[in-house]
């Protein structure tokens, strides 16, 4: 009996991981010429519109026209919390 059950939960243990396994190695898929060709032209039309995106220089506040003062200087570091009352040492 013990050697059943153990057999069992070996069973049930394994299966989820030889699922995950079945589709290691998907079908290859060779592209035709035209294909390629194709998939060039995307690529390069690509490239190109990435060269017309602008560079910012500069640092870009895209709140900048919401906010009606300039921005605050960096906030203070807190002070360590000290412990009162009779717990303290």
């Amino acid at each position: 009996m013990r050697l059943l059950s153990v057999a069992l939960m070996l069973t049930l243990l394994t299966g989820p991981a030889a699922a995950q396994m079945m589709n290691l190695m998907p079908e290859v898929k060779t592209m035709s010429p035209e294909e390629k060709e194709q998939d060039a032209i995307r690529q390069k039309a690509y490239r190109d519109s990435l060269k017309q995106i602008p560079d910012n220089k500069g640092s870009v506040d895209p709140w900048g026209n919401v906010r009606s003062d300039a921005p605050k200087a960096a906030a203070p570091a807190k002070q360590p919390r000290t412990k009162t009352g009779s717990a303290a040492q």
